[in-house]
């Protein structure tokens, strides 16, 4: 990867030399829950854990869903309503089990997430607002970072608000490489970047990718999923000499994971950059929860490890674990990120515990692929992540088979075009920890 270093650092140069680098200036703010050995854990599953699949609806609400009458989502209630034994609810409200979350380990309910949340709150409100190279990246946000880039195995780490916008601020970045690079004030057909990316991938990968080839600055390959001939094959025929490949590294809708080994291979060969989308995989994968990467045993081949902190971290924000000089060129143009607000500081205080908690207790990852075996050899579907998808077919059906599972307090919601394909909708299922007590 000699070559992506080069040009990297060319890209820089650039940037300084036309004063367009921007750092991060860190504003310190009091943290006297900075220290990783503050943060209680625990040894098995609590009460507490059934909090983030268990909800209530308006039994008005519910009777709506039954006939599929569409909701305008101002139906909402008070609390102290009365439920018998079996659940039944005796008041407005309806109690239902929910089936369609991604927190996988229930962590958003963890006592030391909760704590962590608060005292930050306490002490400084939602903290400074605005984006991070103005005035909202504290120390919190650093730690968090940190902490992250020590998860993934990275030299560095760049928080972004969201998931997506971090997928956005990397392809906007490396876009950039070509549109700084070029002879001319535009770049030629061979000085932009080959981006290949999976048919399934996640939207948030294909909007930045169109808004780069918007710019004229990446041109797209798009290869059949998980095939890894198709791939080899494109690779092959494409004169560019500046190649990324960028897939998913587990799939939402339907379970499965790139193939990351087969894919180190054809890196070898052809000499990309290779980035994945590990948000799926993060905290559940791998024997410290570092993701698909650490359960491949390939984290030094993997190049840009982009996620989310809103699925098994519990919280919420986005990040992108690389190098340093790759961090400081996504924060000087990667858009999404710039021109975003910061993530709130009781926010990141709440991340940074879920990833020390998500790290220490190691027995959430292992419950959890305990029920992805239990749920192979009650069922016989050979599932192989803790995502279950269910094909069943057209709209009518899967909206039926909704209400039915409904009807027995199971939230689980259908999945239709433009999400999946015509005819394939699906009911997508995420192993919860929360939900095996």
């Amino acid at each position: 990867m000699d070559s992506w270093n080069e040009w990297v650092e060319q890209t820089l140069e650039k940037l300084e030399s036309r004063k367009l680098l921007r750092s991060l200036r860190p504003i310190h703010l009091s943290d006297d829950n900075s220290h990783t050995d503050e943060f209680e854990c625990f040894d098995g599953l609590r009460q507490w854990d059934r909090a983030s699949v268990e909800v209530e609806i308006l039994e008005t609400t519910f009777q709506k869903w039954l006939q599929d009458i569409p909701s305008p989502g101002d139906d909402l209630g008070g609390s102290g309503v009365a439920y018998t034994e079996a659940g039944t609810c005796v008041g407005g409200f309806r109690k239902l089990i929910l089936f369609s979350g991604n927190d996988y380990l229930g962590l958003s309910s963890h006592p030391s997430v909760i704590k962590a949340a608060t005292q930050a709150f306490q002490k400084h409100g939602m903290g400074p607002r605005g984006s991070a190279l103005i005035c909202g990246y504290t120390n919190y946000h650093r730690l968090l970072e940190s902490s992250l880039a020590e998860l993934k195995s990275k030299e560095d780490c760049l928080l972004c608000p969201t998931g997506f916008s971090a997928n956005m601020a990397f392809m906007t970045a490396v876009g950039n490489v070509s549109l700084l690079l070029a002879k001319d004030s535009q770049p030629s057909i061979d000085e932009r970047v080959a981006v290949f990316s999976d048919a399934l991938n996640h939207a948030s990968i294909i909007d930045g990718i169109r808004l780069a080839e918007k710019q004229k600055s990446v041109a797209a390959f798009v290869y059949q999923h998980c095939d890894m001939h198709h791939l080899n094959e494109l690779l092959t025929n494409c004169p560019m000499k500046k190649k990324v490949v960028i897939t998913d590294s587990l799939f939402s809708m339907d379970g499965d994971f790139a193939p990351l080994v087969e894919l180190v291979k054809l890196r070898k060969k052809h000499g990309f950059l290779l980035a994945i989308d590990d948000a799926h995989a993060t905290f559940v994968c791998g024997k410290t929860g570092g993701g698909a990467a650490e359960l491949f045993n390939c984290i030094s081949d993997v190049d840009i490890s982009i996620g989310t902190l809103s699925k098994a971290g519990g919280c919420h924000g986005g990040y992108i674990a690389c190098s340093k000089k790759w961090k400081q060129l996504i924060q000087s143009r990667g858009r999404s990120f710039i021109f975003s607000t910061s993530t709130p500081v009781p926010i990141a205080a709440a991340a940074h515990a879920a990833v020390i908690v998500a790290k220490k207790e190691m027995w959430r990852r292992r419950a959890i692929w305990n029920r992805v075996q239990d749920f192979r050899d009650l069922t016989g579907i050979p599932i192989t992540s803790p995502i279950i998808s269910l094909i069943v077919g057209n709209e009518a059906t899967a909206l039926q088979a909704s209400r039915h599972l409904l009807e027995f307090g199971f939230h689980i919601t259908a999945i239709r075009p433009p999400t999946v394909a015509p005819n394939s909708c699906r009911f997508v299922s995420f192993v919860s920890l929360s939900g095996v007590l």
